[in-house]
Parts: structure tokens; sequence; C-alpha cells
């Protein structure tokens, strides 16, 4: 059993086609499928196909791109649904910020205020988060400790290899391996994945992007997570089941609902 921690199901490229591309994922043996919220428009749609399918979840957030979408009202009512089982992703992204200082200044201040606010949201409601970084450590990791996300913990999706957030292990959070550690350019994560506590360590796709090789460029879907397991198993020189089963107790660990 493999379970996706972050798969957009939601995505409008899987419109014509998500029965199958659920039924090619059960049969790679992934039992299981988190969603992540990225915009908040596409909510309604991530929590309808949590309900049409059986162990597939969702989360609720806004993806930094999108902070100024932040709703605590909105977020919170879909929150009380049994099957919204994380808050995120969020976080900051300073991949593309504006050209001239002060906006640049101004962005990452926005993007800091709706990274607080949803870190206080996953303690109201007592459950982990999704937390995406990109060009942002240092304040990512200053943002997450300063506002005690210890409390809930949360996994760092497309975990970047930075040895730097590796630490945050203690603070109970997990760390997201997906694709990219099988690109050739993955060095650095390639580096730094026998780091990472074995018991802080998840599979995710990232669906429909960051393809694993060998499909790379096409459209990605949570099957592929085998390419991502076999790859960690293969670094870690370790048998492919043994990280399936480490991967999946813990995923069931941070996200209690896959346990049920």
């Amino acid at each position: 059993m493999i379970i996706d921690t972050h798969a957009h199901l939601d995505d409008e490229r899987y419109n014509e086609d998500l029965d199958n591309v659920l039924a090619n994922a059960k049969k790679n043996g992934v039992e299981g499928i988190l969603i992540p919220g990225a915009d908040i428009n596409d909510l309604k749609k991530a929590q309808e196909i949590a309900h049409s399918n059986e162990n597939i979840y969702f989360a609720a957030g806004v993806h930094p791109y999108h902070h100024e979408q932040y709703d605590e009202k909105i977020l919170t009512e879909f929150l009380k649904d049994e099957k919204c089982i994380a808050v995120g992703e969020c976080g900051l992204d300073y991949y593309r910020l504006p050209d001239s200082q002060e906006d640049k200044r101004i962005e990452k201040t926005a993007q800091q205020e709706v990274f607080k606010a949803h870190i206080n949201l996953a303690k109201s409601v007592n459950k982990p988060l999704i937390v995406h970084i990109r060009d942002a450590n240092d304040d990512s990791k200053r943002v997450l400790i300063e506002n005690s996300a210890k409390d809930v913990g949360g996994v760092l999706h497309c975990y970047n290899a930075s040895e730097h957030l590796l630490s945050l292990a203690d603070a109970g959070f997990y760390f997201g391996i997906g694709g990219v550690l099988t690109f050739k350019n993955a060095k650095n994560l390639v580096d730094v994945l026998a780091k990472i506590p074995l018991d802080k360590l998840v599979v995710e796709t990232d669906a429909p992007y960051l393809t694993p090789q060998p499909y790379r460029g096409k459209r990605n879907e949570p099957a592929y997570t085998k390419f991502v397991v076999e790859k960690i198993a293969g670094l870690l020189k370790k048998d492919v089941k043994d990280i399936e089963n480490l991967t999946t107790n813990n995923a069931k660990r941070l996200f209690k609902a896959f346990a049920k």
C-alpha cells in the first residue's frame, strides 16, 4: 500500500478521465490520496471528489501565489468536514517576486501574514499543515517556529533538500518526497535523502506536476508514486516493500484518517 500525500485531483487536467486515473492508482498499489487546497475556488470540487471515493481526503488552504484569496470563514467551513484532514497547502514562495525592492517587501510581508493565519487556523482546528516552501527557507522556518507550528506539525511538501529545514523534524514535520528525486539534476535531494529521519519520510506526486522518470514531461498521476518509492529504496539500499510500508505508516501517523 502507498499513500500519495499530495495530488491535485481537482485540477482540470483530470476532468475527462479521473475515474481511470484512480483505477490506475489502485492497480499500482496506491490506496490513499490527499488532495491539497491550493485555490479556494477549487475546494468544493476537491470535497466532492473526496466524498465520492473511499480513502481520498482533502485539505483546505491557499497556495502562497493566491494569498489574496485567504478567507478564514470559508476555510473553517470546509475544515468542519470529516474528510478535510489538513490545512494547506500554505507557506512562502519567493520565486516570482516583483522587480522593485519595495514591492518585494510588500509581497513577502503579505505572504508571511497569510502563512501565519494558516498556522493559527490549523492550531484552532487541531489539524496538521501542508507547507509549501520555495526560495524562502529562512523565513519559512522562522514563521513556523515563532508561531508554534509544532503544536500541530505537518509535512514540508516537495521538500527542497535544504539541510537548514531538517531540524523541523523535531517540531513534528515530515518531508514529502516526489518525482523530483528521479530527475538527473536532483543531486542535492539525493545527497540529503539519507539524512531525513526514516520516521518522517512520506511520498507524494504533486500531480499533475513534477512527473517522475520515466514519464517526465507528461501529466503526473498518483500511480507514479511507485517510481518515487523505487528510487528511495534504491538510494537507501532498502527493499521496495519496506519503503512502501514505512512511508504508509508515517502518512497514517501524520494524517490519522488514513489509519481508520
